[in-house]
This record gives structure tokens, C-alpha cells and sequence, in this order.
């Protein structure tokens, strides 16, 4: 567990911050927290992967993913006019935060021969291509962050959210199997034949931003099309999300056994993705309302009660376990930061959509064990991976790469359901 310093009564560690975990002071100050940290991230040619302590690790390359998620946050600090926390970003720094982001994506990781997004670049010369795969995951993060910049006012944000749906559209949809596929060449040549839940998963999450900034019903519309794809394989299949798949989308439901632990790519049931498809298919259903697909509301409850029922506290300690096999026994016993971020901000929504208090209830108790186990009061931001024990760990994520789940978690329940974040902060300001 973190250290825990003298506080507020109420709130373990927080000195100055009244009322409790999940809170909305207690929120605050964990945006303040984690935007403090994550202004190190910052270098040449986008945001690097940062380490414990937020130093950026000298060892890793630039890589798309993360410079698009920190693009993402910056932008969305901007929009929700924080005040400037001691030691943090004030509004004119994040406005210089997101622009770099917008133009490292336009430039340096940018194919500009080939067009789309290069993988990973190196932090040094300006021409070191360190993966030049164009992957769908990475490419989803280019719209999301677009869109939050574009939201925002960031100058280039505008066309470079035009470049990348219009890359999304040409080189990864699949309008036949109305799913995206996962990984191009850089010439765009050679498609891979390993197809992924993951990369849709986030890229519903970026077309829903898409929609709701262009204005364009076609992105909501896709978005719905991908969710109801992924909420008939999971009924299928006990409400366990499929992960990996065939050319034809036949489900490899023993893909990676030999690496169960894999980052991207993990053998099983991810527990965290189970809570992060439902809060999505809560978004499609809001967003296409008579629109959407039918059953979202049912599936999205279903897979959260399944994630909860597998992965909560399943070995007897606190907190969510990384894996199960088909049958929800335990694989990677691993909790990831990013699970217990899914799973208040699904408990969130699905409290505000269905009524029922059991979600505010589980809520209360998932920022309990954020904050007792999570939160690392010393060094800042949020552990990212602790072991079955909750003690700090590193095997599958060393270090702090990036705040993006974290800052979601501690912005959503200051919002509506729906629109997306960016559109959401953006109406609040208006109102």
C-alpha cells in the first residue's frame, strides 16, 4: 500500500481536503494531483512514458498511445478551467501542453510518405522510426485526442481530427463486418491477421467523441454497430468479452495461454475491460437514444455484474484481479491501476441510469481502495500495478506511463453520461 501522510479527518492522506474518497473536493485534488505529475511528461517529439517518480524514461520511445492520451488530458484540464493547483500546470501552460501534442501528431509522428501515425518514434533524432506499424489502438487515441484539442480551441486540432477519420475510415473500418481491423504495415500493404476487441473498445470511445464534436451521426452510428458486435459475443459467451480473434471473426479463446500476463493482448476474460465496454455501450445508448442497437442497457449491466462477480476481491484480497480463465477462476492476479478507474466510473454511470444503489455502494467502496492502495501520496499520481497483495509492483506496467484513466475517473462524476468528455466540459462552460 502507499504511505499514507496526516489528513483531514474523513480523508486518509489528503492534507486540507474535506469529505471523502470520490468526493468532489477529494476529485479535485486528484485532477490537481495527477496534472502536476503528468506535466513532466513532455518532450521533443510528443509525451514520453513516464516512470515512478514522473521522469520520463530515457530507455522508452515516443509512442503514439501515450502522447495521444496525455494530448487528451491536457486539452480537458483547458476546457474544465481548473484552477491552478501549487506546483501545476496554470491554464496557459496546458494550453502550450496540448498544442504540443497536436503538433508532435502532425508532425513527427506522423507518416507523412504513407499517411496515418507511426507506432513509436525515438525521443532523439528527429527521422528514428522505432515501430512504424499503423495500429487501429493507436490511430483511436489520435481521434480522441483530436477531438478533445479540436474542443478546445488548439490551433491545428481541427485537421488533423479530419486526417485522422478520414485515415480511420479508409484504412481500418470494415463496413461488412462493421468492426475495425488491427494492424497495417506502414505502407499499408500486409494486414495483419490477428483481429481485437481492445482496438474497437477505443475506438467506440474515440468515435463517440468524434460525433459529438463533427456533428456527423455516422461515428455515433458506427460506435453502436461495433458495441452490439461485442455485447452478442459476450451473451455468448456467459457475459465474458472474447478478446482475440481470426480473419473471420472467430473468437481465439486460447490465444497468448503462454502470456497470460500480456500488456495489450492478455489470455481470458479482462476483467477491466468488462466494466469499460459497459460504461461505453451506456454511452452508445445514450447517444443514439431510439437509434441504438437493442439490449446495450441489459448487456452493459450484465458485464459489469459479470467483471464484479469474477474479479472483485475473487482470491481474497481487495481489489480487481487483471484475468480469469472462461470459467472466472483468477489467472493474472495483478491489480491494474486502470481497472479500479473503469470500475468507479462504470459504477458512476450505471448508478445514474438504472437507479440503483448498489452502484453508488460499490462505488463508495472502489475509492476506498483507490485511495488506501492507489493513490501514491509520496511520488505522486496513481500506483499503476500493485500484486495480489497490493503492494507495489511492476511486472506488466513499470513505472507511471501515463494519468489518462486516473484523470477520467477523477473528472467523470462531475459530468453528465453523455456527450464525451470534451463536448461535456464544453457545454458546461457555455450554460
Amino acid at each position: 500500500m502507499t504511505d499514507h501522510m496526516p489528513g483531514v479527518p474523513g480523508v486518509p492522506g489528503v492534507p486540507g481536503v474535506p469529505g471523502v474518497p470520490g468526493s468532489r473536493p477529494y476529485l479535485a485534488a486528484q485532477r490537481a494531483d495527477l496534472l502536476r505529475f503528468a506535466r513532466g511528461s513532455r518532450v521533443g517529439r510528443g509525451f514520453g512514458y513516464l516512470d515512478g517518480d514522473g521522469a520520463v524514461d530515457p530507455e522508452r520511445p515516443v509512442e503514439l498511445w501515450i502522447t495521444c492520451r496525455m494530448t487528451h488530458v491536457f486539452a480537458l484540464a483547458l476546457l474544465a478551467a481548473e484552477s491552478p493547483a501549487p506546483g501545476g500546470p496554470d491554464p496557459d501552460e496546458l494550453r502550450s501542453l496540448s498544442q504540443h501534442g497536436v503538433d508532435a501528431l502532425r508532425s513527427g509522428l506522423a507518416d507523412h510518405e504513407h499517411g496515418g501515425w507511426f507506432a513509436a518514434v525515438g525521443q532523439g533524432g528527429e527521422d528514428e522510426v522505432v515501430d512504424a506499424s499503423k495500429q487501429a489502438y493507436g490511430h483511436a487515441f489520435v481521434v480522441l485526442a483530436a477531438s478533445s484539442a479540436a474542443v478546445a480551441g488548439i490551433a491545428g486540432a481541427d485537421e488533423l481530427l479530419r486526417d485522422a477519420l478520414d485515415c480511420l475510415d479508409r484504412r481500418f473500418w470494415h463496413e461488412e463486418d462493421g468492426l475495425v481491423v488491427d494492424r497495417w504495415d506502414r505502407a499499408w500493404t500486409e494486414l495483419d491477421p490477428y483481429r481485437g476487441v481492445n482496438a474497437n473498445m477505443h475506438t467506440v470511445e474515440a468515435l463517440l467523441a468524434a460525433g459529438d464534436v463533427t456533428g456527423e451521426a455516422r461515428w455515433h452510428e458506427r460506435a453502436g454497430r461495433i458495441s452490439a458486435r461485442v455485447a452478442g459475443w459476450s451473451g455468448a459467451n456467459r457475459w465474458r468479452i472474447p478478446e482475440h480473434f481470426d480473419t473471420r471473426w472467430r473468437p481465439l479463446l486460447e490465444h497468448h495461454r503462454d502470456v497470460p500476463a500480456h500488456p495489450f493482448q492478455p489470455y481470458g476474460a479482462t476483467v477491466g475491460h468488462g466494466l469499460e465496454w459497459a460504461r461505453l455501450m451506456v454511452a452508445v445508448q445514450e447517444s443514439l437514444g431510439e437509434a441504438a442497437p437493442a439490449g446495450l442497457l441489459e448487456a452493459a449491466t450484465a458485464l459489469a455484474d459479470r467483471a464484479v462477480s469474477d474479479g472483485w476481491a475473487a482470491d481474497g484480497a481487495e481489489g480487481f484481479v487483471y484475468t480469469t480463465d472462461w470459467e472466472g477462476v483468477p489467472v493474472v492476479h495483478a491489480r491494474m491501476h486502470w481497472v479500479a478507474a473503469e470500475a468507479v466510473n462504470t459504477a458512476e454511470v450505471l448508478h445514474r441510469v438504472t437507479g440503483e444503489q448498489r452502484w453508488a455502494d460499490r462505488s463508495r467502496s472502489w475509492w476506498a481502495h483507490i485511495d488506501r492502495c492507489l493513490v501514491d501520496r509520496r511520488r505522486g499520481s496513481w500506483i499503476h500495478e500493485l500484486d495480489g497483495a497490493n503492494r507495489p509492483s511492476g511486472e506488466t506496467w513499470p513505472g507511471k506511463p501515463d494519468v489518462y484513466h486516473a484523470y477520467q475517473a477523477a473528472l467523470l462524476p462531475t459530468l453528465p453520461v453523455t456527450p464525451s468528455f470534451a463536448a461535456a466540459l464544453a457545454a458546461s462552460l457555455g450554460a
